[in-house]
């Protein structure tokens, strides 16, 4: 599932070998780096300091700022579908966040056993048949074993059928045909309609059987986590929305390794607000992903720079929904007017930082199933005002594109403080105007940005989203299918596609057909614009271990959140 979250430069971002080492940045910025190209050195993109736990002196805390807190955390719900809200449930809920499957850096699933000790499938005359060994020993806090009633409540929860439950998507849960109890509650045999893959697109998240109304699933989360349906290595120990901070310890109940850390504190901070924070010591880590951001950092007294990729697919997100953008001619001309490398350029100015021309938001460039969608070949100021003249637009008096004597006027939302996020919508803003659009910058607060996009109260945003996964599957059912997409847009040609791709075994060809169809889909339809992806540039203090950017084996920089601590005689007094 992929997970919304914004493009400035010290929010908390999504992260979907051998280590790299730390590098120091001096004040002319980063060392210069560069995203890799299929069969490029992965390598090059991870940087955790890595060490073994044993090592680590035990103990500790660990202060990591995030954009947003609440007021939605149902992380499967579309209110809690932020990267934020993802990365702080992962050291208290591993179950609804890991669930059945580990990744590594590069991708590669296998079976999380602190839930799911054995997952095998057996496919026979066109069906599917999936036994999950659950490890007898998990449970929620609430004493809730985690069992058949647990994947089949998920199941339930996640398929789709009930439109009442207010889910991201139903992903491969809508292929599931049952979910029974095989030789006890702990043996789980999943039967479908249909194979499904990659299997790891099925139970990579759990869903507490308490959760089972709409009620509940929709409204239950509004400002109360619910601790008690979770299931990981740390426990909330004090949420305080007053004060804005999460704060977190061991947990007792866990059944798997004890973490290093005593505690983890998530605080709430627009971006200069992380930035005093950081230098002053008040928070461990931040992300400086653009240059008025790495510059205020540079030099900060005992930290270091871990630089890689952010598995981030940025770009232009517009709202089909809302006049005047609901008009297919008005998206193809931003589309086509559009200047994606003179955006990357503001955006990555100062950062020394190149990569490919972003041409899919469903894999990165350094997938090996990597293909350039990008619709418009023809593009600049004329063509998109060609665009909109064949569609009965015309200047008015005063430049403005119009038809039927209404001008297309709308607003760019820009979240945060950050002046480089800024620089780069009113870049954006300067490009549209010079096709004919009325167009402004409406800025809001970062912590705004979860309600902003849960609810589309938006026309466009240079947006994005994390979790950029290996596989194109799950992804392409998210932003292209009609009865998913925020949108509505598509057709029923490219939804039967779409219907036919989890059957596919084959890696290659699977990916490659969920492509054709963003493909399509993005030359009809013009809802979402790749743009950029980005480095992930990271300010730590010094000593942090097991922390950086990881690629798709973590998620805010955090490949085990049971291993992530302090090395010996660095812990913070």
């Amino acid at each position: 599932m992929k997970k919304l979250t914004k493009i400035g430069g010290v929010a908390a971002v999504a992260v979907a070998l051998v280590l790299s080492g730390c590098g120091q940045g001096g004040s002319t910025g980063p060392e210069t780096a560069k995203g890799q190209q299929a069969g490029g050195d992965l390598s090059k993109l991870v940087s955790i300091n890595a060490k073994d736990a044993k090592d680590l002196e035990p103990g500790g805390t660990l202060t990591l700022p995030v954009g947003t807190l609440g007021p939605g955390f149902n992380v499967f719900a579309r209110s809690g579908n932020s990267t934020d809200n993802q990365s702080l449930h992962r050291p208290i809920d591993g179950a609804a966040t890991w669930g059945c499957w580990n990744f590594d850096f590069d991708g590669t699933a296998t079976p999380n056993k602190d839930f799911c000790e054995d997952v095998k499938s057996e496919v026979k005359d066109g069906k599917q048949t999936v036994t999950i060994k659950v490890n007898q020993k998990a449970s929620y806090n609430d004493g809730t074993p985690i069992d058949v009633k647990t994947f089949e409540n998920t199941w339930k929860m996640l398929n789709g059928k009930n439109k009442d439950i207010n889910i991201v998507l139903p992903g491969a849960y809508e292929f599931v045909d049952s979910v029974k109890a095989g030789a006890n509650d702990k043996e789980v045999i999943v039967t479908t309609t249909q194979p499904v893959y990659p299997l790891s697109s099925l139970f990579a998240g759990l869903v507490h059987p308490a959760v089972n109304t709409p009620e509940v699933f929709n409204n239950g989360f509004v400002g109360e986590l619910h601790p008690e349906w979770m299931a990981g290595p740390f426990k909330v120990d004090k949420y305080d929305s007053t004060e804005k901070t999460l704060t977190l310890s061991q947990n007792d109940k866990w059944w798997g390794t004890k973490p290093v850390l005593n505690k983890v504190v998530f605080r709430q901070l627009e971006p200069s607000a992380q930035i005093a924070a950081f230098k002053n010591g008040e928070i461990d880590a931040i992300s400086a992903n653009t240059i008025s951001v790495y510059s205020q950092l540079d030099g900060t007294k005992d930290s270091e720079v871990r630089r890689g990729q952010r598995l981030f697919s940025g770009g232009l997100i517009l709202n089909a929904v809302k006049a005047p953008l609901n008009d297919t001619a008005v998206r193809q001309a931003i589309f086509t007017v559009m200047d994606r490398t003179a955006l990357r350029n503001v955006r990555f100015k100062g950062l020394n930082w190149e990569e490919p021309s972003s041409g899919s938001l469903l894999v990165l460039p350094f997938s090996k199933y990597y293909q350039d969608n990008y619709p418009v070949k023809d593009s600049g100021t004329d063509p998109a005002k060609k665009v909109l003249t064949d569609a009965g637009y015309k200047l008015n008096d005063k430049g403005i594109m119009e038809k039927d004597g209404v001008p297309v006027s709308f607003k760019i939302t820009n979240f945060g403080d950050d002046p480089t996020a800024l620089a780069t919508a009113q870049t954006l803003q300067q490009q549209l105007q010079k096709a004919g659009l009325d167009v402004g910058i409406d800025q809001r607060s970062l912590a705004d940005f979860g309600k902003t996009m849960g609810t589309q109260d938006y026309n466009v945003t240079l947006s994005g989203f994390g979790l950029t996964s290996a596989d194109a599957t799950d992804g392409v059912k998210q932003f292209y299918q009609s009865k998913t997409n925020d949108n509505g847009l598509g057709d029923a040609e490219l939804d039967e596609a779409i219907q036919k791709l989890s059957s596919i075994a084959d890696d290659t060809e699977r990916n490659k057909a969920a492509l054709d169809v963003e493909k399509k889909h993005m030359a009809k339809y013009y809802s979402m614009a790749p743009v950029f992806n980005g480095p992930q540039i990271s300010f730590v203090h010094t000593g942090l271990a097991n922390y950086g950017p990881s690629l798709f084996k973590s998620l805010a920089q955090v490949p085990d959140w049971t291993t992530v601590g302090w090395e010996k005689g660095k812990q913070k007094k």
